[in-house]
């Protein structure tokens, strides 16, 4: 799924065509795609006709759109889920429909159309209330969420702080959206690989400048790979053109199993995690000991 870096570069491709334009239309062409939405497609399409984008938001892996009525009163927001392979394209309004395309959004200037396509359909779009979360006003349903190492006002301390209180591995705590948001499997093992650590390490024993050294380059990592446009295995993840990112180019250990570590050389090895795989050097990241009972 896409994680911090690719939701934000969609982020900055919706402030620069999106914001500032009113809705005149809403069509969805696929219920999943707002299966979220209490009231479904006729609440979805009632809730941003007439309504202004002022403002493309995230947290985290999280991306919304701040709604304005006409008289310019903040109303809502509506939260983009991309899901495995969701897209928000900006389209020319006489460009033909993507295979999949699901929801698609006029605004009253004629100009080019916002496109919500999703080929394997997990994602889409809810218009949804916001409240204060942290100081800062958010959809009501990503409240929860807490910030992410790339906001100005993240705060490094309390979130080693909450790591450390946890009795968990040090990877789940990284992929715990709730602790600190926007890192996924990519990014939690290229941070683990860059601070020598392992994704089992028990975060009880975690010091602090461990903890910081990992949310450190957590926050590199993401940051290199946004200015690379993200990270794009297939033609799923793009920006609002239709564009990939090449930070694929440029990891360390995600998806490099046998291949040497950039470090030292050792192979690089693939462990089942969850659902899912973790990718590290078995000289470079020692893996903790198991205690004998």
């Amino acid at each position: 799924m896409p994680e911090l870096p690719e939701v934000e570069v969609v982020r900055r491709g919706l402030a620069d065509h999106a914001i500032g334009r009113t809705v005149s239309s809403v069509e969805v062409r696929h219920p999943r795609a707002v299966r979220r939405q209490p009231g479904g497609a006729p609440e979805l399409a009632s809730r941003l006709a007439g309504r202004t984008l002022v403002a493309a938001r995230r947290r985290g892996k999280f991306l919304w759109v701040d709604l304005a009525d006409r008289e310019g009163s903040p109303d809502g927001a509506v939260l983009a889920h991309l899901g495995m392979s969701g897209q928000l394209l900006v389209q020319p309004a006489d460009r033909p429909d993507e295979p999949h395309l699901r929801v698609r959004v006029r605004f009253d200037d004629g100009g080019p159309e916002l496109r919500f396509v999703d080929q394997r359909t997990f994602g889409g779009l809810t218009a949804a209330d916001t409240v204060v979360s942290d100081g800062e006003t958010v959809p009501a349903l990503v409240a929860h969420i807490g910030r992410d190492p790339l906001d100005e006002r993240f705060d490094l301390e309390a979130a080693v702080g909450a790591y450390r209180r946890r009795r968990t591995e040090l990877k789940r705590a990284l992929l715990d959206q709730t602790l600190v948001s926007g890192i996924g499997n990519i990014y939690a093992d290229e941070a683990l690989w860059r601070a020598k650590l392992h994704a089992l390490r028990p975060t009880a024993t975690l010091t602090r400048p461990e903890g910081r050294r990992v949310l450190g380059a957590a926050a590199e990592v993401m940051g290199e790979a946004l200015a690379a446009g993200g990270t794009s295995f297939d033609a799923l993840y793009v920006d609002v053109h239709g564009d990939r990112g090449y930070f694929e180019r440029s990891l360390a250990v995600y998806g490099r199993e046998d291949e040497p570590c950039p470090r030292c050389g050792t192979a690089i090895v693939r462990s089942a995690f969850t659902n899912r795989s973790s990718y590290w050097c078995p000289t470079c990241q020692k893996a903790p000991r198991r205690k004998v009972r």
